[in-house]
């Protein structure tokens, strides 16, 4: 089977690692165009891209869905990962099977953007992937093969979706050989919900929700955009937290067996277990807090 690859994040890579070794044949990927980042604003590639070029795999970069034309007419059929653009039903129904997406979620739960930094901040306790037949809709398509895995409570967005993207593989060679099969995707059934993306202003922390809310905000917002208040006027990020017992006011720090620990709503508390200062790397809470010379009464926000 002639199998292009559409993808995006570095997520897709150990499907297409998988790929390279299966019996099927990749020919083509397709990745977003280079775009213009860091402050020096050059050129950036996705790491798809890098991995296509390191393969010696043919590499598109459509700027439009026209651009794929001409491109995927000899294949039977396309697997997207993250990639990130809604494609029109014309240009799906050009391979011989058409477009399969693997989507980090339990379909219709959390279709969108952002499924895995929403199931940790609504404090989902299982979540899974799913691979289903393109369509028109937002992530609306049939479903060919889906796997769950148990949220482990101290992962974040970045390691729940390392262990998702470890899932590709078996649930992708599923679908394909169900769809190879002439075996027909099922509807998708159940209560359907929407995972939106997610907004830097969204990240702001609210010192006033309860410190286990404040805490699954800061584990979904993951590496990115990365969960954040003011601090000496400034962006100051909290990467790692954990609720504890403490007697404070909202957003009061203080400083309890050498962690900075701060009050949510109703005298909840979180610590901060890592945290990027303005200008500074990751650290861990307690050697930011040995050099911020925090004095009593002091407040985050």
């Amino acid at each position: 089977m002639r199998l292009g690859v559409a993808a995006t994040p570095d997520v897709a890579l150990p499907t297409l690692n998988w790929l390279l070794e299966s019996r099927y044949e990749l020919i083509r990927v397709f990745t977003k165009p280079d775009q213009l980042a860091g402050r020096g604003r050059g050129l950036s590639s996705t790491p798809v891209s890098h991995w296509a070029r390191d393969q010696k795999i043919e590499l598109l970069k459509p700027v439009s869905a026209n651009d794929f034309r001409g491109s995927v007419e000899d294949l039977d059929c396309v697997v997207t990962i993250g990639y990130g653009v809604l494609l029109p039903q014309e240009i799906l129904d050009l391979p011989r099977y058409g477009f399969l997406n693997l989507h980090f979620s339990l379909l219709p739960a959390y279709r969108g953007a952002a499924p895995v930094q929403r199931a940790i901040e609504n404090g989902e306790k299982v979540t899974g992937v799913t691979v289903f037949a393109l369509d028109k809709g937002m992530d609306t398509g049939p479903i060919y093969a889906h796997s769950q895995l148990m949220i482990d409570p101290q992962w974040r967005s970045s390691e729940l979706m390392d262990e998702l993207a470890k899932l590709g593989p078996q649930v992708v060679e599923q679908a394909l050989v169900a769809m190879a099969s002439g075996l027909a995707p099922t509807a998708q059934i159940g209560n359907s919900s929407l995972a939106h993306k997610i907004s830097k202003m969204e990240a702001e922390i609210n010192w006033d929700q309860d410190a286990h809310i404040v805490a699954r905000k800061i584990a979904a917002f993951y590496p990115f955009p990365g969960a954040w208040t003011t601090w000496n006027n400034s962006i100051f990020k909290i990467t790692r937290a954990k609720v504890v017992m403490a007697h404070l006011s909202s957003g009061e720090l203080s400083i309890i067996d050498g962690i900075p620990v701060v009050g949510c709503h109703d005298h909840s508390a979180i610590s901060l277990l890592s945290v990027i200062s303005a200008g500074k790397k990751e650290m861990a809470g307690s050697e930011w807090a040995r050099g911020a010379r925090l004095s009593s009464g002091a407040f985050f926000g």
